[in-house]
């Protein structure tokens, strides 16, 4: 392609997305019926209802991030209060996840700054992102276990890789944290004997076996069913109350939140609509986080 037709396509790119920007601004329909607001973050009061004597663990301060004319993260506001059981709730595809890869240091913002007990992820060296990696316990969507090694050595493995401890002090912790998700007896099966909710609890211990002072959560109720979903918030309120620690737990299941949540955030087009003590926010009169939380069908969020 010549530079004079990579011009002509840049700017027609350009052109488009000032027409997109005028489409949302000026509130013309989708097609299907729905119409945007004039302003589409009127109802982004940004309103931060801190948690009484919380310090916050994890601060997103202005983060903007996108992926090629994807905006995903548009002006993200946040504090994620320590000590906590923190939900962040939002429709599919606002970014909840992109969220988590920013706190871990996969993703650096476009624009703006991610804070983790005061210190710049974006700033950091490798060498001190490494050793801040490793406050953090992730629980994927599907428990990321290693197909290849039984359940034992699936949730040994963070000790053996980033510790120095013998094989008799990681056989205690590895068989204290399986017992305490009800695997005791399941150190010996392979991933592909085991359910959907042993694979959760699974990575739920590994997750563990460091003793991270901050566990992220990434949709640990997708895929189960609702008895195993409460059984999961169950066991996530009850290991949070004998370890401690910030939790940050990524969903859209308003029962889960209802269960086990402390400090709720709710995301909507890449920005924080409220936040605050779950108790406030199921009596927010915000017209979409009332919404999201009641699961009704009326209301400013559609089918977009």
């Amino acid at each position: 392609m010549s530079t004079s037709d990579f011009d002509r396509d840049r700017l027609e790119d350009e052109e488009e997305q000032r027409a997109e920007d005028a489409r949302l601004r000026d509130g013309d329909g989708d097609g299907d019926g729905h119409h945007e607001l004039p302003d589409e973050f009127a109802l982004h009061s940004d309103a931060h209802h801190a948690v009484d004597g919380a310090e916050d663990a994890i601060q997103f301060v202005d983060v903007h991030k996108a992926f090629g004319r994807n905006r995903v993260l548009r002006g993200l506001n946040l504090g994620i209060p320590e000590g906590k059981i923190s939900m962040i709730l939002g429709p599919s595809g606002t970014g909840k996840s992109v969220c988590i890869k920013h706190m871990v240091g996969l993703l650096y913002p476009d624009q703006g700054d991610i804070l983790v007990h005061g210190e710049s992820v974006p700033s950091m060296p490798d060498v001190d992102l490494f050793e801040m990696r490793k406050k953090f316990g992730v629980l994927f969507q599907d428990g990321a276990l290693f197909g290849s090694m039984n359940l034992y050595d699936n949730v040994a493995f963070p000790l053996r890789q980033h510790t120095d401890k013998g094989e008799e002090e990681i056989l205690e912790i590895v068989s204290r944290r399986l017992q305490e998700v009800g695997l005791g007896d399941s150190g010996e099966k392979m991933p592909n004997e085991l359910s959907g909710g042993m694979r959760k609890r699974a990575g739920f211990a590994r997750a563990l076996v460091l003793d991270p002072e901050i566990v992220l959560f990434d949709e640990p109720d997708s895929g189960l069913d609702p008895v195993r979903t409460a059984l999961l918030c169950e066991l996530i309120k009850e290991v949070h109350e004998e370890n401690g620690g910030t939790y940050v737990v990524i969903t859209h299941d308003i029962m889960s939140a209802r269960r086990v949540a402390e400090f709720i955030a709710v995301l909507w087009r890449g920005r924080i609509v409220e936040s605050g003590p779950a108790h406030e926010l199921f009596n927010s009169p915000n017209p979409f986080v009332r919404q999201f939380l009641t699961g009704e069908s009326d209301g400013p969020l559609g089918m977009e």
